[in-house]
């Protein structure tokens, strides 16, 4: 082979390589980043089939159109669950007129003492618009087990009182009803914003 056909070759096969990387960048780019854990595709967390506070039988098809936040604890968590609902409400407020496109979910992991009524009174502190679910022991410990939650109660100090030890991440979902991110506790309301965002323009 000449020098000639020898540098037609190269050239070629630089060009293919450009167009190549140019491509993947392309596909990268095109490839929502999130602050949280990217586990789109995930075969897990796929329902709450569970009881709302006004006693309707809920699931995550039921906030379509919505970006879903679903969250464990209980009420009488004394840092984490407040922290956390807190967060979601200056996330619904910081989103303006997109705030109603945010639907977060309070999971109760305690269905001893979280019954109706004090799970409905619990979330209207922070935004009546949150839903509270809750169900029976053994519906709990399914959907807990589905999201891969961990909770065990802890007996407190005075005969008869317990608190719950439990994980504290938050899932959000697509308007698809698409599991998409696992936020960490203590993200912060500002990257959880973020991904909200990224959420309802990339749906």
């Amino acid at each position: 082979m000449d020098k000639r056909a020898a540098l037609r070759v190269l050239s070629a096969a630089t060009l293919a390589c450009t167009a190549a990387f140019a491509l993947t960048a392309c596909k990268d780019e095109s490839k929502p980043k999130f602050q949280g854990v990217d586990v789109t595709g995930a075969d897990y967390a796929k329902d709450l089939p569970l009881t709302d506070v006004n006693g309707q039988k809920r699931s995550l098809k039921d906030f379509s159109g919505k970006v879903v936040a679903v969250f464990f604890g209980y009420t009488q968590c004394p840092d984490v669950c407040p922290t956390t609902l807190q967060e979601l409400l200056e996330v619904k407020q910081a989103l303006g007129a997109d705030g109603g496109k945010l639907q977060p979910i309070f999971v109760s992991l305690d269905p001893e003492r979280d019954t109706p009524e004090v799970l409905k009174a619990y979330l209207a502190n922070f935004d009546e618009s949150f839903v509270g679910l809750h169900g029976t022991p053994d519906e709990i410990a399914a959907v807990a087990k589905d999201f891969k939650i961990f909770y065990k109660k802890v007996p407190g100090k005075v005969e008869g009182t317990y608190t719950l030890d439990h994980s504290a991440g938050t899932y959000l979902y697509d308007p698809q009803g698409r599991l998409r991110v696992y936020e960490r506790y203590g993200a912060g309301p500002q990257l959880l914003t973020q991904d909200v965002k990224v959420l309802l323009g990339n749906s």
